[in-house]
């Protein structure tokens, strides 16, 4: 029996128009006679899905029983009796009522794909099994109803339906997805428009990894072997050694400039190429390519380059990224080309990144200044001597003639300035003595003897060892003159590095004190300020010697600055350039001192700005309600007019409203002052909305009339303080029903969402513009300027400094249909929170509402 065919309309979230597809695509097919059934179908009350199922076959649905609930569910053994040409399945990832005979519904799926069924179903990509764990990042929301990644990849067809994230917005308001009871809480939660970006850029980039599997088999199929740059893939190199983290995050940068880009890490076993692996380090790198989005690939290969480029062609690489190599430059010119250059050449239309990093070679340990070569270098010189003189000894007494002479002396002293140039003077002169020797007993006459027999001779055996001996002295100078200019340059670098450090600010100190350690070979060093380690770097347990030096200067305010410097003594030379560093350490902390200073000056600069404007705003707001109460008074004990009853009462509310304004603003403008003093007391203690919301309506004096409550029965408490709070909702139901216009009432609801729990109060009124909601929180500012006569515009400024006080936040969006929404966030007090947050004092404030 053929096997049917499986079509998956893929979805970033509900309402895109996956069902809607599919039913359409059901009805073209039935049109051109085909035999289509709808085995199960999920409407969701939307009239326009409820419509294209009008027309089609609908299977009758299995009804079951489960603990007093009623279930319905696909009837498989119908669809199978049935057998359809085409069936439609929707909600692919569906978990199945308990008595069913397959726990998923992809598995009912699958049933009917072996009869030979073919199958138009529907997925969110939110239940992809391998993106469950991601999803929930993005969301907040676990998804417990998945499908497996191989039986979608195992699909004949997945089909994106793409729906822009603000046009899914605007049909979840117009009441196109969800009933209006539950857009507000939609819109806030899994809606929003972060989330709606990043589950469409998840659903794209699944398919786009579909694709490419589908070209990959294509070019194996085809014998192609030209990589095809349909996207941006980058192979790093790691060798195990500690350049391998640096390698990692450059490749994830140009990975991440294009869209789609993909990070593969490949490390070649088994070689002696860049470095030998340390298990620990390689471990460390794998783990960040995890972290990183990419994916870790290990292989085994006789030629490294060649391993490398192969790996690179089989994953249709764009980008290889590889260390500069850390062998010297001696090391390098005697093995020749490094792993770079062979897979520069061997690469072809493969870019290859070469990158610097700090193990690269030996920079961050000075030179020494011994002006001599190494003894390695003058080892190999006298091993030179040891192997070539016999050699060349035996070479010319087998081939002496009585001509031979010139050519003789001339191979010796070859002999001696290749000694010369490999082990400096000492080999050099070691060499010439040995074969002066050589010369005299075996080549010149008398043969087998010291003795010579002709002057000249002697002349010329003389001249051959001065000569060897200026050979060997200016390969000596030589030497000693590069490796005080790669010290001069070595300082050079380390200078310019301290200097960087300082000018990049707050780090300065610990890299100034990790730098010493590494340009003098310390065991460690550690800063101390005022008797307490600031910064410290190495390992100080296995040194013996420590020596302390001052850190002073006159425009330091720190006078107890010492640097302790773990190892052996520091040479004259090395103790110069130290004094340089320390200098730049003195500068870090006299930076580190203003910015301390700086720091302090910024809330007094913002304390006299609210002072200056408080000044302002009640000039004029402070004298109308006085000068109204005082009228009234006035009026009252004045014995020339006499009042009647209804007039006393009248002055008399009219002072008690006035001095009652009075008293409000002067709390508010106490409530200011506190905020920006940083001394508004906040007690947070767990709290039930409701024991907030409606003391608010009661202070109030509202009603169901004017204000509609959404509130869940099982919402979790917050962690608030209940006064504070309570002022919060006040402000904003105050302005809320202010601008509301009349005969629509405030919404306030509530949700849970990530860890905190969201009020948000929801008018129907003209809204704000959106490049004005900042202005909004900004003390002392009156929406438009223009009504004196409703305070002073402090109740979103305060609102907004009593939340954040709180460690929340509070935010304005639009109502959909029109208006303005105000949302307060703050922390859930659920079991698994770890502690309540610290309560703190913002110096930035916001809008008007008394």
């Amino acid at each position: 029996m053929t096997r049917g065919t499986l079509h998956v309309l893929l979805g970033a979230a509900p309402g895109v128009g996956k069902t809607y597809t599919m039913l359409e695509e059901g009805r073209r097919l039935r049109d051109e006679g085909r035999d289509v059934v709808v085995a199960l179908v999920e409407t969701h009350g939307r009239r326009a899905t409820q419509l294209m199922v009008e027309g089609l076959e609908v299977l009758p649905r299995r009804v079951s029983e489960h603990r007093g609930v009623t279930l319905t569910e696909m009837d498989l053994d119908a669809v199978l009796t049935r057998h359809p040409e085409f069936a439609l399945v929707d909600e692919l990832a569906h978990n199945n009522a308990p008595d069913s005979r397959n726990e998923k519904r992809w598995q009912d799926v699958e049933e009917l794909l072996a009869a030979g069924i073919n199958v138009l179903s529907t997925v969110n990509i939110q239940h992809i099994e391998s993106l469950n764990d991601v999803v929930e990042q993005i969301t907040g929301v676990p998804q417990r109803e998945t499908v497996p990644d191989s039986f979608l990849r195992a699909a004949d067809q997945v089909e994106v339906i793409d729906l822009s994230p603000l046009t899914l917005r605007d049909r979840l308001s117009e009441g196109h997805i969800y009933p209006a009871s539950r857009i507000d809480a939609a819109l806030s939660n899994f809606f929003r428009l972060g989330n709606l970006t990043a589950l469409r850029e998840l659903a794209l980039l699944w398919l786009a990894d579909e694709v490419d599997s589908a070209l990959k088999a294509y070019r194996a199929e085809h014998g192609i072997e030209n990589k095809w740059e349909a996207r941006e893939r980058v192979v790093v190199a790691l060798t195990g050694g500690p350049e391998g983290e640096t390698l990692l995050r450059r490749g994830a940068r140009i990975a991440a400039r294009s869209a789609g880009g993909e990070l593969l890490a490949v490390h070649v076993t088994n070689q002696d190429g860049l470095s030998s692996s340390t298990p620990g380090a390689l471990a460390s790198q794998r783990s960040l390519v995890s972290k990183l989005g990419g994916s870790y690939h290990q292989v085994v290969g006789d030629d490294i380059p060649q391993a490398l480029v192969e790996f690179a062609r089989a994953t249709n690489a764009t980008q290889l990224v590889i260390g500069l190599s850390r062998r010297g430059r001696f090391l390098s010119a005697l093995s020749g080309p490094g792993i770079g250059d062979a897979v520069t050449k061997n690469s072809g239309d493969i870019d290859v990144h070469i990158v610097n990093h700090s193990a690269a070679g030996t920079r961050s340990v000075l030179p020494q200044r011994r002006g001599s070569l190494t003894w390695r270098r003058r080892l190999a010189g006298f091993a030179l001597t040891a192997v070539a003189w016999p050699l060349i000894t035996w070479l010319l007494v087998t081939f002496r003639t009585e001509d031979s002479i010139t050519s003789d002396v001339l191979t010796y002293q070859l002999l001696v300035m290749v000694v010369a140039l490999v082990g400096g003077i000492w080999a050099a002169l070691f060499a010439a003595l040995v074969s002066g020797i050589t010369l005299d007993f075996f080549i010149l006459e008398p043969i087998n003897t010291i003795t010579v027999a002709q002057p000249l001779h002697a002349l010329a055996l003389f001249l051959y060892i001065v000569n060897a001996i200026v050979v060997s002295y200016l390969v000596d100078q030589a030497a000693r003159r590069t490796r005080i200019a790669r010290r001069a340059a070595a300082e050079s670098e380390l200078i310019a590095s301290v200097a960087g450090n300082v000018l990049r600010g707050q780090d300065a100190l610990q890299a100034l004190t990790a730098r010493v350690r590494e340009a003098f070979s310390l065991n460690g060093v550690r800063l101390i300020v005022d008797g307490i380690t600031r910064y410290e770097d190495g390992d100080f347990e296995e040194s013996t010697e420590c020596s302390v030096i001052p850190v002073t200067s006159d425009a330091t305010a720190t006078d107890g600055a010492l640097l302790e410097l773990h190892g052996p003594d520091l040479k004259a030379s090395e103790r110069r350039l130290l004094t340089v560093i320390i200098a730049q350490i003195d500068a870090a902390l006299e930076h580190s001192t203003l910015a301390k200073t700086a720091e302090s000056v910024g809330p007094l600069t913002r304390n006299d700005q609210m002072r200056s404007a408080l000044l302002a705003a009640v000039s004029h707001d402070l004298r109308r309600p006085l000068a109204a109460a005082t009228a009234a008074i006035s009026g009252l004990r004045s014995q020339d007019i006499v009042w009647s009853d209804g007039d006393r009462e009248e002055l008399l509310a009219t002072a008690e409203e006035s001095l009652d304004s009075l008293s409000e603003l002067v709390t508010n403008l106490l409530d200011v002052s506190r905020v920006q003093a940083g001394v508004l007391a906040v007690s947070l203690i767990p709290l039930e909305i409701d024991d907030v919301i409606l003391p608010a309506l009661d202070e109030l004096q509202t009603g169901p009339s004017q204000v509609e409550l959404n509130l869940p029965s099982n919402l979790a408490r917050v962690y608030a303080d209940p006064g504070l709070l309570q002022r919060v909702v006040v402000n904003l139901l105050s302005n809320a029903l202010r601008y509301s216009p009349p005969k629509r009432r405030v919404l306030v609801t509530a949700s849970y969402f990530a860890g905190h729990v969201e009020i948000r109060v929801a008018d129907s009124g003209p809204g704000v513009p959106e490049n004005r909601r900042e202005d909004m929180f900004v003390p002392f500012q009156r929406l438009g300027d223009t009504d004196n006569m409703t305070g002073l515009g402090l109740g979103l400024a305060l609102s907004k400094g009593f939340v954040e006080g709180m460690g929340g936040t509070l935010e304005a969006h639009d109502t959909p249909g029109g208006g303005l929404t105000m949302v307060v966030r703050l922390r859930a007090a659920t079991d698994d929170a770890q502690s309540a947050p610290s309560p703190t004092t913002p110096l930035k404030h916001h809008r008007e509402t008394s």
